[in-house]
Order: structure tokens, then sequence, then C-alpha cells
């Protein structure tokens, strides 16, 4: 009874813990009937469970450490917690070291998320390289070691990419290390010297899926002359995979092959593969599979992803891509992007967009400048009224639920000074074109309103002569 009491509370802490660190600033966690906290309380309230989390990364309970890895990894994939982590990298660095050492398989691939999420964290800074230099050990003995988990081992793969392309771009030595380390993953579904194709477990087929997409990510960081090297080396053996009987490698394959000829083009517009007819004709039959023994959902997602490839392979067409979120969009217009932000989503989650907000690291990344400035004052002053939220039959309103109030009070974008700075760095012709739709807009307000004052004249006078007609008609009824 009392054993069963403890989980309770001990499960129902573990909630409140989470749904703290990972509501979104403006929302403050409190219990029912409690009052509601300042902004002030609710940071220090914040820091001081973020804080019992790393101390619960030394304890002995594997269930408490599991735990505390999995509120650290929501927090820092939900929240900027860059000046809080800096004071607390070294003793963070120490704890994840001490659970990729001693942890489970699931205790290692939690943390190698929680060190990646760090590093994104800490940006492309000494302190990120730092992260990096104490843990690519540990993740580089796991990810070669064949007895370990496989989800370990795919956790510490895509770990060990964006620790590095965050971390250590000036670093060759590194990132050649990284990148050898992750070839001899996925080179085990290369073909055999018959020119067979290995058959593999379904686990490792995901390990090698993992660790080629990896592997992408870091040669959008190489040298040209590295890259014709990898061109050479790769490029024909990648082809001979496309005939994998895993899907989701066929996929990656065809990406990496397709950001492969992207790379080739950047250093000499006249790029010719050798064996692109080949390669052509197998691209089309993959963009035009309709075997009845794949899924209907797998053969629609190959068949997708295979046009893209051909077509760029055959025109150097790319379909660009628009990723919005608040009053701002990334824009997706190239493999390289495409891989660098699906590497991103993959890590962040749902909070991609709220890092591509306020993170300088992504949106140095992504060429987006300073982050936008959202200040209370304004954001106070779009927010709509309890009866206008609440009441369904305020006439020209519609019932919007809580949870959607909260993300037009977050992601408002008809912020008074957003607006203002945006007004300011618009170009001249862009100031003009602005000014101009004001001027027209201004116009047809005007000529609106003088319509309707037309109208009610005219309403005016139909009505007096509704009531003079009555009045003849009771005349000469008497």
């Amino acid at each position: 009874m009392v054993e069963s009491a403890g989980a309770t509370c001990s499960s129902l802490s573990l909630r409140i813990v989470e749904t703290a660190l990972t509501s979104p600033p403006g929302i403050r966690y409190r219990l029912p009937g409690s009052e509601p906290v300042d902004e002030q309380t609710a940071a220090e309230e914040t820091e001081d469970k973020l804080k019992q989390c790393i101390d619960n990364l030394m304890d002995k309970s594997l269930k408490t450490r599991l735990a505390a890895l999995e509120s650290l990894k929501l927090a820092f994939s939900s929240k900027m917690l860059c000046d809080f982590l800096l004071e607390r990298r070294l003793t963070l660095t120490v704890c994840l070291e001490r659970c990729l050492r001693k942890g489970s398989g699931e205790e290692q691939a939690l943390t190698a998320q929680v060190a990646t999420l760090l590093c994104i964290q800490l940006g492309s800074g000494a302190e990120a390289e730092d992260v990096l230099k104490a843990l690519q050990p540990f993740m580089f003995s796991i990810l070669i070691d064949t007895s370990a988990s496989p989800t370990a081992r795919q956790s510490c793969a895509l770990a060990l990419a964006m620790c590095c392309y965050v971390a250590a771009t000036g670093d060759m030595e590194d990132l050649s290390k990284c990148l050898s380390h992750l070839e001899g993953v996925f080179s085990n579904s290369y073909p055999c010297r018959d020119g067979s194709l290995p058959t593999l477990k379904a686990s490792d087929q995901v390990l090698h899926c993992t660790a080629l997409q990896s592997w992408a990510l870091l040669i959008t960081l190489c040298s040209a002359s590295y890259i014709n090297t990898l061109l050479e080396e790769h490029l024909p053996k990648l082809q001979a995979c496309l005939s994998s009987s895993d899907v989701h490698f066929r996929i990656a394959v065809g990406g990496t092959i397709a950001l492969l000829f992207e790379l080739a083009r950047e250093i000499d517009q006249d790029f010719v593969y050798e064996d692109v007819d080949n390669l052509c004709d197998h691209l089309k039959d993959l963009a035009t599979d309709s075997n009845k023994y794949r899924a209907k959902t797998d053969r629609r997602k190959q068949r997708s992803i295979f046009r893209e490839v051909l077509h760029y392979i055959e025109s150097e067409d790319f379909t660009e891509e628009k990723i919005q979120f608040g009053m701002e969009a990334v824009y997706i217009d190239c493999w390289v992007r495409r891989r660098i932000y699906d590497a991103f989503k993959e890590v962040l989650g749902s909070g991609v967009r709220h890092h591509l907000q306020l993170n300088h690291l992504l949106r140095e990344i992504f060429e987006l400048g300073p982050p936008l400035v959202h200040d209370a004052v304004s954001i106070k002053a779009n927010k709509i009224s309890r009866f206008e939220k609440e009441d369904p039959s305020a006439d020209g309103f519609m019932r919007i639920s809580d949870q959607a109030m909260t993300e037009i009070e977050l992601h408002s974008v008809e912020s008074i000074n957003d607006l203002h700075r945006l007004n300011n760095n618009l170009e001249p012709t862009k100031t003009v074109r602005q000014n101009e739709s004001i001027h027209a807009l201004s116009f047809a307000i005007k000529q609106r309103k003088e319509l309707v004052k037309e109208l009610s004249a005219l309403t005016k006078e139909l009505q007096e002569l509704r009531h003079n007609l009555t009045a003849d008609w009771s005349l000469h009824g008497t």
C-alpha cells in the first residue's frame, strides 16, 4: 500500500516536472487551487527542477536516471536555456559521460540525445567543442560495438554527426574521424564481392540508415578535394544499394546520391557521372514502382522521393519547400538545406520551430539574422478578452479553446514593434510598394464609407416614400 502510494507520488512528481520544464514562455504550471506565479518565480522554479534533474543523473536508481534524462531532453528541446547550461556544462558533461560509460542500452541512447541537445543549446563555440571532445570517445566505442544495443548505437551515430556539425566545423581531424566511423557502419550494406547485397536484420538496417544520413550531414562541411574522393569511392556503391530490400534505406540512399550530385556540381558545373544513364533508369523504376508486395504508404513515399531525385539529376531542378514559424519562414531550396533541416528536426522534434525563432545557432545556419523581439506590452495588447474568447453568442466572435489562445499569445504576429522593425529593414523599393499599397487601401476604405453613406440616404428616402404611400392609402380608404 505504501509502495503503491509512493509510486503514484513519484509519477505525479515526474509529470509536474515535465510540465514545468516544457511549458512555453507565458504558461506557468501551478497546482489546482494555488496562486499564479510571476515570471521571475517561475524561472527560479524551472531552474531548481533542472538542477534536481542534473543531480538525479548520479542516482543509483536506473529509473530515476532515466526519468531525469527524459526530463532534460524535453526541456532542452522546448526551451532556450543557454545561460543556465553555460554555468553547469562541466557538471552535466561529467554526468553524461558516466551514463554513457556505465549505463544500459536505453540509458546510453537517451544520454546521446541529451548530449546532442546540449551542444545545440551551447552553439558553435568552445563550450560545445569541449562537450564533444569529452563524450566523443565513449560514443565512438558504443557505435562500433556490435554487441551494444542497436538503439544506443543509432542514437550515438546521430549524436556524433550533430555534435560534430555544431562544434567541430573548423577541426578537420574530428570531422574525418567521425566520417570514418559512420562509413564503417553503413558500408556493411554495400554489395559483396559477387555483387549481391547482404541480408541484414531489421535493427541493423535502421542503424545503417541513420549512419548514412548522419554521414550525409557531415559531408556538407567537407572540402572540394575530399568530396571528389568521396564521389569516386561511394557513388557507384550507393547506386547498387538502390536495390536494397529496405524502403527507408533506399530513400536515404536516393537523398544521399542527390546530395552528392549537388555538391559535385557546386565544385564543377560540368560534372558528369559516367554511369548516369543506368542510374536514371534505376531511379525511374523506383519512381514508378507499383509492386504489390510493398506497403502502399511505402510505395507512395518512395515514388515521391525518387521523382524529386530523378528530376534533379536530369534537369538540376529542386522543389522548394517553405517552413513557416511565427511571422518568419525558412526556405528549403536545395538538397544540402533539406539534409540540415531534417537532421535538426529529427533531434528537436516539435521544438524545432521554437529554436528557429530564438536559437542563434539555427538562425545563423539558416541565415535568419538576429531573433525578432516580441515584447510583453505588444503581445498583451493583442490578447483577446475573456468575454470574446469564451462567449459563443457574442456577435462577430468565434469560440476559441484555451490551447488555441495559448498558441495565439505565444506566436502573435501582429506585434507593433515587430512590424516597425521589419518596416525599418525593408529595401527602399519594398517600402515604396508598401506605402502605395497602404494609400490604395485607404482610398478603397474611403470609397466604401461614401457608398455606405449613399446607401443610408437611399434607405431613408425609401422609408419616407413608404410612409407617404401608406398615409395616402389610409386617406383613400377612409
